[in-house]
């Protein structure tokens, strides 16, 4: 399985372990690496723009599970999800529109919470 390493200036760096499956999102993703960003927060969810996009997938959902990271289609963004969000109806997260699936987060997700807003990142292969 393919790894992916989220660095964070100053902060945490997260590998994702990202699923087998050759969805236009995965391929994306690994076809554009590496890249920089700059994080952003919504409740438990740290997500970035990326400089690609891929069309929503037969199994995008908007429910997620804790540590589960998802390609945004309609914001052009990936999302870490570590917690509730604004609009989670319990402590489950929930995006804020479908997502597909990539991969999760190895280890425990809970390090998300040091990213602050703005905090510049690199995304490269593991």
């Amino acid at each position: 399985m393919a790894h992916v390493r989220i660095s964070f200036r100053d902060g945490p760096q997260v590998t994702v372990e990202i699923r087998d499956e050759k969805t236009a999102s995965v391929r994306a993703l690994v076809d554009k690496l590496p890249f920089k960003s700059k994080a952003q927060t919504w409740g438990d969810e740290v997500y970035f723009s990326v400089p690609f996009h891929a069309p929503r997938e037969q199994d995008s959902r908007m429910e997620m599970e804790v540590g589960e990271v998802a390609f945004w289609p309609d914001g052009d963004a990936i999302a870490l999800f570590f917690g509730p969000t604004p609009i989670s109806e319990g402590l489950a997260p929930m995006a804020f529109s479908p997502c597909n699936i990539l991969g999760r987060v190895v280890g425990n997700p809970a390090v998300l919470k040091q990213v602050k807003p703005g905090t510049p990142l690199e995304v490269t292969r593991a």
